[in-house]
Order: structure tokens, then sequence, then C-alpha cells
């Protein structure tokens, strides 16, 4: 299982992301918080009911229009290892002439803030927008690298962000064009 480490708190590797024992896992989500295929459905089926209810919620007593896309929302985690998910909903890709770059910034910033807001000091991310939604991968790698280590800095309250890929070629993509800076 591929591994790298940037510095001594960001990490990217392959693996399930439903098996990270995080304090949050972060959920590339839908606006209507009510499920999908990919990392949604992978997350909802592994952690059980219960993170289904709690979106639910959300959308019913705070989101009636649903959660806008660079936002983010958390949940408990139900029965996977981590403790909590952080729901945050990407762009989808129209060409990259739509703000695409600016919203998905958005969705690692945000899903940051919340965690800090939580007092959570390890977050998992999937590679938001990628898949169903259409984002390059190596255009999304470099949006989540700047935007993940221009959060980090000066916020030592994190100290471990793993960017859990699904297989090897996400992985070397994600490798490839991240821009990580010495840390």
């Amino acid at each position: 299982m591929p591994e790298k480490r940037f510095g001594d708190r960001i990490v990217v590797k392959t693996g399930d992301i439903t098996r990270e024992a995080a304090d949050a896992i972060v959920n590339a989500a839908n606006s209507g918080l009510m499920g999908g295929a990919g990392v949604d459905g992978a997350i909802r089926r592994a952690g059980g009911p219960t993170i289904t209810a709690e979106c639910a919620e959300i959308i019913r007593t705070q989101r009636p229009n649903g959660l806008p896309t660079g936002e983010a929302a958390i949940t408990t985690a139900g029965s996977l290892p981590a403790r909590h998910v952080i729901h945050t909903v990407g762009p989808r890709w129209h060409g990259g002439g739509r703000g695409e770059a600016d919203l998905l910034r958005s969705c690692y910033v945000n899903s940051l803030g919340v965690a800090v807001d939580h007092d959570l000091s390890s977050v998992a991310f999937p590679a938001i927008s990628t898949g169903i939604y259409g984002y390059p991968e190596g255009a999304a790698a470099l949006v989540a690298s700047t935007a993940t280590q221009s959060f980090l800095a000066g916020r030592p309250q994190i100290a471990t962000v793993a960017f859990v890929l699904f297989g090897d070629e996400a992985y070397y993509t994600f490798v490839e064009n991240a821009a990580f800076q010495d840390a």
C-alpha cells in the first residue's frame, strides 16, 4: 500500500476511507446529504443508518435548501472507526471556467474549519469531486494540497491530515500533482 509523508502532519496513501480511525473522515456528499454512490455510498454502508438520519436532520432544521457547494457539515460516524463524518459538497467540473477551483478549495478549508470548531485533531479526506463530478484528478490534487497546507499554517490543533485515495493510480496522480511545500 503506497504512502508518502509531507512533513510531519500530512500523509497521502491508498486505502479505504471507511477504515480510517481519524477524529473525522470527510464525505464527498451531494447537496441534499441524502446519500449517493462512490465515497458517500461507501461511508453510509459502513457507518449505518445513524449517518443518514443525522444528515436528514441537518437538512430539515438547518439547511432546508441543501448544503451549498463548498460548505461543510458534521455528523457522528455511526459504526465507523472514525468519530465524526464531515460532509462537504464538491463542485461539478464544467471545464474550469465556472469557479470550480475556488469551490473545491472551499471544501477543504471549510471541512478543516469544522474540524477545528469541534476540537478534532485528525482528518482524512478522499479526492473530492474527482468521481462522478468529473474534476480532473491532477488539478484536484493541486487545489487540495495548497488549500490544506495553507489552512494548517499557524493552526497546530490539526495534528494530522490524511488523503486516503482509492487505488494506486489515484495515489500516484495525487502525489505527482500535489504542491506541498517542505514542512
